[in-house]
């Protein structure tokens, strides 16, 4: 009969650590929290196999509920015996699975009840803010000491020290320890923070100790990013998650900004601030909000609404960027064949520091670059080829980081030299023999053009030749017939040159050479 009771016994204590980890979650603890909690657990001599069971059972239950995460509840135990022993650290297990695993295979230290040495530890490392394996800046930070109250020794001193650094501490006492030194080392207040219980009724304060320490870490707060000239994001942690309920949102721009626009009210929480509103369901953590004027202050309250529970209405104020303004206009001017002016316009040199010119020729060009002081309205881009067509981007870079551009295509001029020469030579009476030279790169043909003089009746003809021809055979022209070749490109004709034909036994050859 006695080995069939020891039997059960083993069994029941075996499966303890297994039953908290099988309730399921309260509702309204998931995603409600963010902060970093630290076990300090009494493993020593004086704390039984059972007793330690059921503390591990007590902790299984008490945390189950909790999402884990860098951005949600980090948790982290240190046990204490004679040489403190720290199990896992805040960034061990970001799952329930894991957390839940390990509750279940910790095995007690025995040995002295060093408390004052596992305080030295948790100060100096585990909840020092900002080190490798320390708490999170800026974020809260709890110590849940659960003991049997045996000689814990002179805690005062170090759980002051600590809390003068901002960590709040919560105590569990299985024992019958002294109530005046206990109640010394807990955050105010202490009848939320210090707890007497025996070790088979431990269950009995898990929803008291969980709601302690919501009440310390729950994430009551709200931010904006994203936020642009007419939009930003507002972003919260989702309090009302499990429960039934909305979050109501009330926006507005402050006086100083104007009023915002239709299907507005006046709403006391926004401090008189006409505002619109808007709902997000119960599971939401964010919404953009919309239809926002540039460099205006606003302010965005959050309002969980839930008949299960009350929870604070948290507001943030911000400012939309300003309107980010670049190049309204970009002219072409003094274009040639290797050149061009670009200007652009209107200034704002209060704003802008420089303006950045990109340029590159159509299709697939080299890329060239220029920077301009932002006083600076118009710059000559050099070097180019002729005839070609550029792409040129012109960037206004403000003082807070934001650019604005604005492109345009120009056209670099065509090459179009002067003929270079022209000789007449008679040939007859009335016939002449025209050579000139050319053959230069994009020479598309030449126009040949002759006059007769107004006594002559203002005789004329033109026609055009080929771009392999350097002469021609004129007849039947009259006397004095002024001769003119131009030679013709893709877009215009270059200058040409004229001679007029004598017809006189003593000029059989003549001409002007460029």
């Amino acid at each position: 009969m006695e080995s069939h009771m020891m039997l059960t016994w083993m069994l029941l204590c075996l499966l303890l650590p297994l039953s908290g980890a099988q309730n399921p979650a309260p509702e309204g603890v998931l995603n409600c929290c963010e902060g970093d909690v630290l076990f300090l657990l009494d493993s020593s001599g004086s704390v039984s196999s059972y007793e330690h069971s059921r503390m591990l059972s007590f902790l299984s239950g008490l945390l189950l509920p909790f999402s884990l995460g860098e951005d949600q509840v980090r948790v982290g135990l240190l046990q204490v015996g004679t040489k403190p022993q720290l199990e896992f650290g805040f960034d061990t297990y970001s799952s329930q699975s894991g957390l839940q695993g390990a509750l279940r295979n910790i095995k007690p230290l025995r040995g002295d009840t060093n408390t004052v040495e596992a305080l030295r530890m948790a100060k100096e490392w585990v909840l020092k803010p900002g080190g490798a394996a320390g708490a999170r800046a800026g974020l809260p930070r709890v110590l849940v000491w659960l003991t049997d109250g045996v000689k814990p020794g002179n805690v005062i001193v170090p759980m002051t020290e600590l809390q003068e650094e901002g960590v709040s501490v919560l105590l569990v006492s299985t024992g019958h320890g002294n109530y005046q030194v206990l109640r010394q080392v807990v955050s105010p207040p202490i009848e939320n923070h210090l707890y007497f219980v025996d070790i088979d009724d431990m269950s009995i304060i898990t929803e008291d100790v969980r709601d302690a320490i919501i009440e310390i870490i729950r994430a009551e707060r709200i931010h904006v990013r994203d936020v642009s000239t007419n939009s930003a994001v507002l972003l919260w942690r989702p309090v009302l998650s499990g429960l039934t309920g909305y979050y109501e949102i009330h926006f507005g721009a402050v006086p100083a900004g104007g009023a915002v626009g239709g299907g507005n009210v006046t709403s006391p929480s926004t401090g008189g601030i006409v505002y619109q509103r808007i709902t997000q369901s119960a599971d939401s953590s964010s919404v953009r909000l919309t239809g926002l004027k540039p460099d205006t202050s606003y302010k965005a309250t959050l309002i969980p609404e839930s008949n299960e529970q009350k929870f604070n209405q948290l507001s943030v104020t911000f400012r939309t960027q300003p309107e980010v303004l670049g190049p309204a206009v970009v002219t072409v001017s003094e274009s040639g064949p290797s050149s061009v002016r670009v200007s652009w316009g209107p200034l704002q040199p209060e704003t802008i520091t420089s303006y950045y010119i990109e340029y590159s020729a159509l299709p697939r060009g080299k890329l060239h670059a220029v920077t301009v002081s932002g006083a600076q309205n118009s710059t000559l881009l050099r070097d180019l080829q002729p005839d070609t067509t550029y792409l040129v981007t012109v960037t206004a870079r403000h003082a807070s980081g934001k650019e604005r551009a604005m492109s345009v295509k120009v056209c670099t001029e065509e090459v179009t030299p002067a003929l270079a020469d022209l000789q007449l030579t008679t040939v007859g009476s009335d016939s002449v023999q025209v050579d000139w030279k050319g053959s230069v790169a994009g020479l598309r043909g030449y126009w040949l053009t002759w006059e007769g003089q107004h006594s002559s009746g203002g005789q004329r003809s033109s026609f055009y030749l080929p771009p392999d021809s350097l002469s021609t055979h004129l007849t039947h022209l009259p006397p004095l017939a002024r001769v003119c070749v131009s030679p013709i490109y893709r877009k215009a004709r270059g200058e040409g040159l004229c001679c007029t034909a004598q017809f006189h036994s003593d000029a059989l050859s003549y001409g002007y050479q460029l």
